[in-house]
């Protein structure tokens, strides 16, 4: 059973996404909360899987509680959902911590499967955001001057094997496991595994937060 906490300051919107959710036999809400600081207080107590977050919500906002909420350690992902298909959002919410983003006029489907997919440590951006935030993102990183302009490697990416870092390349370009597997003729399950141990090597908490890093270290640039 995935264990569900929303945190959104509209009642109505809350009662919907409980009365989807509890309409499965695989998901069950723990909690509501309609602002920030209760999101970071009852997520603390009750320990959710998943956090549903929205954005903005008064006094503390869900950028924020996320970073709270993420910086603990625990094993609670966030996934962020909000009304405002925008780009500053969604970079926030990643970088705070957040393992997923959509927008809440994503299908009912799109939104379960989101939950299922956070809960078990993937990663969920929506389609209509990925390759705007893959091209875009990199315009927002600082440039490194401290060697001529030159960028200096990251010493999480100096843990990595020339395999791993091929793969977080890969990752942070957009590619699925399968389509690793098969353009670098590799079995699937070995890509799971390099995966793996990228995420472990990095402390990447989940696939986007692997992308981020791919971009911080300048292994990908925008097409």
């Amino acid at each position: 059973m995935t264990t569900v906490l929303i945190a959104d300051d509209q009642h109505l919107q809350r009662l919907g996404f409980r009365m989807l959710l509890e309409s499965q036999d695989d998901l069950t809400v723990v909690g509501e909360a309609t602002n920030g600081m209760e999101a970071v207080r009852l997520t603390a107590r009750l320990r959710p899987d998943v956090v549903l977050m929205d954005i903005r919500m008064p006094g503390q906002d869900g950028i924020e509680a996320t970073r709270q909420i993420v910086a603990t350690g625990d094993r609670t992902r966030v996934l962020i959902l909000t009304t405002f298909d925008l780009d500053e959002y969604a970079y926030a919410g990643l970088r705070a911590g957040a393992s997923g983003f959509l927008v809440k006029d994503a299908l009912p489907e799109e939104l379960l499967s989101g939950i299922r997919a956070v809960a078990t440590g993937d990663a969920v951006v929506a389609p209509s955001l990925t390759r705007r935030l893959l091209d875009a993102y990199v315009k927002h990183l600082p440039v490194d001057g401290s060697q001529g302009g030159a960028p200096v490697m990251d010493e999480r990416i100096a843990a990595l094997t020339e395999r791993e870092r091929e793969i977080l390349t890969v990752i942070g370009q957009g590619w699925t496991n399968p389509e690793i597997a098969a353009r670098l003729h590799l079995a699937e399950s070995t890509v799971k595994s390099h995966v793996g141990r990228i995420l472990a090597k990095t402390g990447a908490r989940d696939r986007v937060q692997a992308v981020i890093l791919a971009y911080d270290a300048r292994l990908v640039e925008p097409t």
